[in-house]
């Protein structure tokens, strides 16, 4: 995810830690309120913004964002679990990338090699 990263892709879990093979076992532990600033400060940016929210977790966040500046789009998370409950085939990249560019920005290369 290194490329994605140089060109400006910032990727964002509501909590940053958990138990293995416990999801969400770290919810409720504080890092809500970094990741909300976090959000928040994003927002502020007057440069358009594309939020992807994945995940129940994340899309409860779409209401911190202004969304007659930013893009937001929100799917199911990519996880094995639930990719196939709306995040295959949500076109998040296309959108994102087509939003970039009517706004006069560079277009993301999603593509990810030698993996």
């Amino acid at each position: 995810l290194v490329p994605w990263a140089k060109q400006g892709v910032f990727l964002l879990n509501t909590v940053m830690t958990v138990e293995d093979s416990h999801p969400q076992s770290h919810a409720g532990m504080g890092w809500e309120i970094f990741t909300d600033h976090v959000i928040q400060k994003i927002n502020e940016k007057k440069e358009p913004v594309v939020f992807m929210l994945w995940g129940r977790a994340a899309r409860n966040k779409a209401c911190m964002i202004d969304k007659t500046k930013h893009l937001v789009l929100e799917a199911a998370h990519p996880s094995p679990l639930s990719a196939y409950n709306g995040f295959f085939g949500c076109n998040h990249f296309k959108k994102a990338n087509e939003f970039l560019e009517k706004n006069n920005r560079k277009g993301i290369d999603w593509q990810i090699k030698d993996i």
